[in-house]
């Protein structure tokens, strides 16, 4: 009698839906559960922290999403010789294409060298400029397709069409996060999702509990950042004897059935929503911080992105992506001129002031920060010209910059020729660049894996090259 009704109890819980929702939590009401998890990188967790395949020049990652594309000629890669050639058309054979078919289309923006190291940096972005000694500049990034979300596809997950786990998912798969309280990846993008939405820091084949955590930063009330942090319903001591017993029934739910990658997901999930009543408003309320870092930052949505992302790679968060907006704002079919400076203002200062933040922190030195999009721009006039110009997508030969994290700073890296149709120098495919980041966190690319359907699979695929000259 008291087996069927053990059995009539599971079979409630799976029926009712409220099961595997609380369940779960009961294990980390446990005080004593807590401290253990403090100590040992969190027991038998899947985010428990982990060791690289050999020593790692980087932690953590802060990937500033200039989601859209911005232009590398009018940002970071000066082509004077398309003043020249303005208002002509850059070669025959490229009349009758739909995106390089148009006249040459000079920068208006002018370009002075910054640092010791005397990297060239366009007017909109003088505060960066100012820290191009920390960075790697690379000139000749390609991509396979010149648009935005298979652009997005294969910046984030390695491939343009196929359902693959994020960059972010597999530094966390690999590493684990150090703070069990807090999600180890976490996508910051304001007021909505960026081109192909979440697909963009999803785990695909990996367990669930590697997909990054969306939080949306229009909102500046931690507790809006954040819904539903905090039960208003149940004293702590009432919520701990509640799990508790939630526990066992879990436990007897899961004795009784084989391995459920799923149903362990959400148990997980659910323990790290425990966690977080703790510690996640703490991380995400910039107001405690001092006046003088406020100031830095700027009072401003991309200021308190950038602030949030040093607060949460400092307690210990893995991979941290900031998106500049939803959509594609960085997308300047017409009106560059006007545009690019106004995204440009927008993050300038807040993202100068997060890598002098880091600095004085000491955490730039294993703090591994990127910044580009997922294309780039042509040199080119969009078409059909019009009062107010534009630039089409561009994908042989963009522009992405590192800093920190164990990069060569003060450095370019590869070239596009004169005019920018094309990378002709030491051409970084997106596959190498997510070989080299996940080389300076410790890993060979090629022996991170996940079977899955028969075989192993990894970021880079078959392919990928470290590109060793911009480590230091």
């Amino acid at each position: 009698m008291m087996m069927n009704q053990i059995a009539n109890r599971r079979q409630l819980l799976t029926q009712s839906g409220m099961g595997l929702g609380m369940l779960a939590l009961a294990g980390l009401m446990s005080d004593d559960a807590g401290a253990q998890q403090a100590t040992d990188g969190g027991g038998g967790s899947s985010l428990r922290s982990k060791s690289p395949h050999f020593a790692a020049k980087a932690k953590r990652v802060i990937h500033l999403f200039a989601n859209g594309g911005p232009s590398q000629i009018d940002t970071f890669d000066p082509k004077p010789a398309l003043e020249k050639m303005a208002g002509k058309t850059l070669s025959d054979k490229l009349g009758r294409d739909r995106r390089l078919g148009g006249v040459a289309h000079p920068s208006i923006f002018k370009f002075a060298k910054h640092g010791e190291c005397g990297t060239e940096v366009s007017e909109l972005f003088p505060n960066v400029a100012k820290h191009v000694d920390k960075m790697c500049v690379i000139r000749s990034m390609v991509t396979d397709v010149p648009n935005h979300e298979p652009g997005l596809m294969m910046m984030n997950c390695g491939d343009i069409v196929r359902p693959r786990p994020s960059v972010g998912s597999w530094a966390l798969y690999g590493l684990g996060t150090e703070n069990q309280s807090l999600p180890g990846y976490v996508v910051m993008c304001p007021s909505g999702l960026p081109t192909a939405a979440t697909a963009n820091w999803r785990s695909a084949f990996l367990p669930g509990i590697y997909q990054g955590t969306h939080v949306d930063t229009k909102y500046t009330d931690p507790d809006e950042l954040i819904a539903n942090i905090e039960n208003k319903f149940l004293v702590h001591g009432q919520q701990h004897r509640q799990l508790d017993l939630v526990r066992q029934l879990n436990q007897m739910h899961i004795d009784g059935r084989d391995d459920d990658p799923q149903l362990a997901t959400r148990i997980e999930s659910l323990e790290l929503a425990f966690r977080m009543q703790g510690e996640a408003r703490e991380a995400f309320d910039v107001s405690d911080e001092p006046a003088h870092i406020q100031e830095m930052y700027g009072d401003s949505l991309q200021g308190r992105q950038m602030l949030i992302a040093r607060r949460l790679s400092q307690r210990g968060v893995r991979y941290v992506q900031v998106y500049h907006g939803a959509g594609q704002p960085w997308d300047s079919h017409a009106a560059i001129e006007k545009n690019h400076p106004r995204l440009a203002k927008e993050c300038d200062q807040p993202i100068a002031a997060l890598l002098a933040d880091l600095e004085q922190q000491g955490l730039l030195e294993d703090t591994l920060v990127i910044w580009g999009g997922e294309i780039g721009r042509t040199p080119t006039v969009q078409l059909p010209v019009t009062a107010t110009p534009g630039r089409d997508h561009h994908n042989d030969g963009f522009t992405v910059w590192m800093a920190g994290g164990g990069v060569k700073g003060g450095t370019t890296y590869g070239a596009t020729d004169e005019v920018g149709l094309k990378a002709v120098e030491n051409r970084v495919h997106v596959h190498d660049l997510h070989a080299t980041i996940l080389h300076l966190l410790g890993f060979d690319h090629t022996r991170l894996t996940y079977r899955y359907a028969g075989r192993d699979f990894r970021l880079t695929d078959v392919h990928g090259n470290v590109v060793t000259d911009i480590i230091a």
